[in-house]
């Protein structure tokens, strides 16, 4: 049994390898992207659309609800970042119904990779927002002295980003594998079912953190907010 996609090499040469959680990573990347081609192609403004255009139309309008939730006030302009964030995660996770499908989110280089994303997120939206003067002031508030502190706190942050997701991710995959050798085939067939319910839960915690983040970020001595 394996504990990372990162074990199954397709291809090596000398130290370059080709493993199982890039070729997993960009197969998933090229089915929602051209999932979302497909589905984004006949879009129609008729009162009765495509049952695809109203599935669509309902993610969006959830994901830019719960946007809004956590305190952005244009939840339009983070609703790419967010929600490609949610959809990865989260179609990594249905992906474990595939035969020899292993979720990229198994390995711990592909969590610190989306955990880095919402690293460099964060100060983007937050600079766009402010500019880079009321942004940067931000680390030495209420004093200078907590400048260090914030620093660490970007960073322990993100690494908690990244180790939850690996762990959750993992542990489901790795129980599964278990009761596949000790228990008969019905038993593991209810905890794959239980283990999608769990990804979903993490892609939507996961983009839930990044959107407090970056919330945070873009809401941190606004000018007026204080008066306001």
């Amino acid at each position: 049994m394996r504990l990372s996609p990162d074990e199954l090499v397709f291809w090596q040469y000398g130290e370059v390898k080709l493993n199982a959680t890039i070729v997993f990573t960009w197969c998933l990347i090229a089915v929602l992207v051209v999932g979302a081609k497909l589905i984004t192609r006949s879009k129609s403004l008729q009162l009765q659309p495509s049952r695809w255009q109203h599935l669509l139309e309902l993610m969006v309008t959830a994901m830019e609800q719960q946007i809004a939730e956590v305190g952005l006030s244009n939840p339009r302009k983070y609703l790419g970042f967010l929600g490609t964030l949610f959809l990865f995660v989260a179609a990594s996770a249905l992906g474990t119904v595939i035969p020899y499908y292993q979720p990229p989110t198994g390995s711990l280089s592909t969590t610190v990779a989306l955990a880095l994303s919402v690293l460099v997120a964060v100060p983007y939206f937050g600079i766009t927002e402010q500019g880079w003067g009321s942004y940067l002031k931000s680390y030495t508030q209420p004093t200078f002295i907590m400048l260090p502190f914030n620093i660490i706190s970007e960073l322990s942050r993100t690494l908690a980003l990244a180790v939850r997701l690996f762990g959750n991710m993992m542990s489901g995959a790795m129980i599964v594998g278990i009761l596949l050798i000790i228990t008969p085939l019905v038993f593991p067939i209810l905890m794959t079912m239980l283990g999608l319910l769990t990804g979903m839960v993490q892609a939507y915690i996961f983009a839930i953190l990044a959107a407090v983040y970056i919330a945070a970020a873009t809401s941190v001595h606004k000018p007026g907010a204080i008066h306001g």
